[in-house]
């Protein structure tokens, strides 16, 4: 008996999972692997899942998919629209959203397994099919390594793996090269000396530290990186005081750096190290800022060759005009640690999940960033059909363009 598969997408929109905490979703998926005859390794990197399909001698090849949710609440409006809530790691209470797609990444996977078991006696090798956890974390990739994937599996000849984006429904988009920008993510504590907020003369108030230090940071980009590199400065979050009459003793910043290489990280890691430190020397700190890496993710690099033989393959598969390329994406992924650590290539691609009607049509308006949400919003929704089959499709395709 087949997988429903817009029942299993729906079920997992239902109960989105924050990451690190995605024991429903990995339950879900060790069934579905089980009922399909498959081997299933739980609990790698914590909440992972992992499986295979060997079907005799030839090359190996590993796909993907990520399963964690965010802390976002869902506006879509849907009958199956999400109402969960989670605990996040600060002991918060927040809602949770599939609001990145990672949702339709396991449908499509599963889709694709039960595909590549239906027509073993067309190939051979072995496929192993990665759950990941907690990419929104950007650790999971990590964290199954750790507890030791690549050493439970068959090392892979390649890594292969794809993405939900606000493109047409039917659309892949790929290009060779750096795909995704490399990331760093930062906490900067500003630590000042509090005080009644009445003698504000008596204490360095770290609020106004902090303000300076968050409008300063835009000048990099704006100022100090050619206009004709890529680079992005995001302060995230401000966190400082419990009362308007209380000048706190710190102030913390969370930032999200963005980069398209190592030479583009380190100039830009030195430039906001600089800032951070400038701006409290200026507001009289007696105490340096304390600058905490949170995350460092690396860019994702798509193998020429294998992305050349893929476009091909779907364009064969698809049609003319299926492939699109999308451009570097200035979000960043943890996928790529699998092929690094294994030393082999990686390609990893997007599809669309628009309507293709409502997406040339908020195009032709010049509209697309006002009407067509994207990822992380709490009005991103794809269309059921023909979003799933293609994802099916692309992984099918991929995987069999390199099996024998």
């Amino acid at each position: 008996m087949s997988i429903d598969l817009e029942a299993l997408y729906i079920d997992l929109h239902r109960h989105p999972e924050l990451s690190f905490q995605e024991t429903r979703t990995a339950g879900v998926i060790a069934r579905e692997l089980g009922a399909l005859g498959l081997e299933v390794v739980e609990g790698l990197g914590k909440t992972g899942v992992a499986s295979a399909i060997r079907n005799g001698d030839g090359p190996v090849i590993w796909l993907r998919a990520d399963m964690d949710a965010l802390p976002v609440e869902e506006q879509t409006g849907l009958a199956y629209a999400s109402t969960a809530r989670g605990i996040d790691p600060a002991g918060t209470d927040v809602p949770v959203m599939h609001a990145c797609g990672h949702d339709m990444h396991v449908t499509a996977m599963l889709g694709a397994l039960e595909r590549l078991l239906a027509t073993k006696d067309e190939w051979s090798g072995t496929v192993v099919a990665v759950f990941q956890p907690a990419e929104e974390y950007g650790a999971g990739a990590q964290a199954m390594i750790a507890d030791g994937v690549l050493d439970r599996f068959p090392k892979p000849d390649i890594v292969l793996g794809q993405h939900l984006t606000p493109l047409p429904a039917g659309t892949i988009g790929v290009r060779p090269g750096t795909q995704m920008a490399a990331s760093d993510g930062l906490t900067v504590r500003l630590l000042g000396r509090g005080g009644h907020g009445s003698r504000p003369h008596a204490t360095i108030d770290p609020v106004v530290m902090a303000a300076a230090t968050v409008m300063r940071l835009q000048t990099i980009v704006s100022r100090e990186i050619d206009p004709r590199e890529m680079a992005v400065v995001t302060v995230g979050a401000i966190h400082a005081g419990l009362k308007n009459n209380i000048i706190p003793a710190e102030a913390t910043l969370e930032l999200s750096l963005r980069y398209p290489d190592d030479d583009a990280r380190a100039d830009v890691m030195a430039r906001v190290e600089r800032v951070v430190r400038a701006e409290a020397q200026a507001s009289g700190a007696t105490e340096e800022p304390v600058i905490s890496t949170l995350h460092s993710l690396p860019p994702t690099i798509n193998d020429g060759d294998a992305t050349a033989r893929l476009v091909a393959a779907w364009e064969r598969a698809f049609g003319e005009g299926s492939v699109v390329d999308p451009g570097m994406f200035t979000g960043s992924e943890d996928v790529s640690w699998f092929a690094r650590e294994a030393g082999v290539p990686l390609v990893y691609w997007f599809w669309g999940g628009v309507d293709p009607e409502r997406f040339a049509d908020a195009y032709a308006r010049g509209a697309i960033n006002e009407e067509i949400p994207t990822n992380h919003s709490p009005f991103f929704a794809p269309v059921l059909h023909p979003t799933i089959e293609r994802g099916v499709d692309a992984l099918v395709v991929a995987a069999r363009e390199f099996l024998a």
